[in-house]
């Protein structure tokens, strides 16, 4: 029988599909951005969806559960943000995690944020975090990952709180890095001459052949040319960020050039330069392709994705927890 998963913040489900994939149920899932609830609940059609915002959920209307994984918002933690930490009302939304978790009582837990959060100005904060987690009566893991070293195709590096209630006495270790690394060509290669530019700079493209394989026209920032933004085929993929302005370039486009102090511009190339597609950047967070984002607006495709845990990643760690459980569960039966 598959153990029974909450999902909080669940955003597109991309933690989600790495669990089911793992084996486990995700019986209830809770996400409050309406422009994700279409792409969620067409994917994960047997998963209830509570649509409210977490702080009006009783933490009694939760269903008994083996787990509760979630991504609580980053955008307070990130470097890229307003970087207010626990000050932002987004930054507390931690302890309304901790405050189901601690009514709930799961076997485990596994919240995902971004790296930002270990900036020294958030370490009492952070401190903050893990006490409260332990004192909700759990043995807390706690570590910094690179999607990369798990044989993903994308640098992306991700803060990791994983814990298991205390009475079940889990030995538990994260996973160790794989020699086999994947790069672009691994990834997009066969995508790259069906992409179609949006409409209208950010609207759906009905001429997609591939669905969501569409890229945000426009211009971009001045923010966006301080730094090389393409990667080759034999590289993997800079971070995907929760934004079409940000996507990448495509790696069929020579590296950008260093003219200034923060401060590059596009080599000639006779392809141009265009952002990676929504479903490209899909591919690269490990979706399948029949995993289909629904919007209105190419942005919040790119968004959906961006916010996302990399599925293949989320089914690795998940992988780690079943098995740590299973052996504890052998364990205990052995001291009995």
């Amino acid at each position: 029988m598959s153990l029974k998963i909450v999902s909080l913040f669940s955003g597109a489900g991309g933690l989600d599909l790495g669990f089911q994939k793992a084996g486990f149920n995700i019986i209830f899932a809770n996400e409050f951005d309406k422009d994700i609830w279409a792409t969620y609940e067409y994917n994960h059609p047997n998963t209830h969806l509570d649509k409210r915002s977490i702080t009006e959920i009783n933490e009694n209307e939760v269903p008994e559960c083996d787990g509760i994984i979630g991504g609580p918002p980053c955008q307070s933690w990130s470097e890229g943000g307003a970087r207010r930490g626990i000050d932002d009302k987004r930054g507390q939304l931690f302890f309304d995690f901790i405050r189901i978790l601690k009514t709930k009582k799961p076997s485990f837990f596994l919240a995902e944020n971004v790296s930002g959060m270990l900036a020294e100005r958030h370490k009492s904060a952070l401190d903050q975090i893990k006490k409260t987690f332990e004192d909700a009566g759990y043995d807390l893991h706690f570590k910094l990952l690179n999607a990369t070293d798990y044989g993903i195709a994308q640098d992306r590096k991700r803060v990791i709180f994983l814990g298991f209630r205390k009475d079940l006495n889990v030995h538990y270790t994260f996973p160790e890095p794989i020699v086999k690394k994947l790069v672009l060509k691994d990834i997009i290669k066969d995508l790259e001459d069906k992409a179609v530019p949006a409409i209208n700079k950010s609207k759906p493209n009905p001429l997609a052949i591939v669905p969501n394989h569409e890229y945000m026209t426009g211009g971009f920032s001045s923010m966006y040319m301080s730094r090389n933004r393409v990667r080759s085929w034999d590289e993997p993929s800079f971070t995907i960020q929760a934004g079409g302005r940000h996507a990448p370039i495509h790696p069929s486009s020579p590296k950008m050039i260093k003219i200034d102090v923060d401060k590059f511009m596009f080599a000639y190339s006779e392809l141009g330069f265009r952002r990676l597609s929504v479903r490209e950047c899909a591919r690269i967070q490990s979706f399948p392709d029949s995993f289909v984002f629904k919007y209105s607006d190419v942005n919040h495709g790119y968004k959906m994705i961006g916010n996302a845990v990399n599925v293949d990643f989320a089914k690795i760690l998940a992988d780690s927890i079943s098995q740590a459980l299973h052996l504890s569960c052998k364990a205990n039966l052995r001291s009995a």
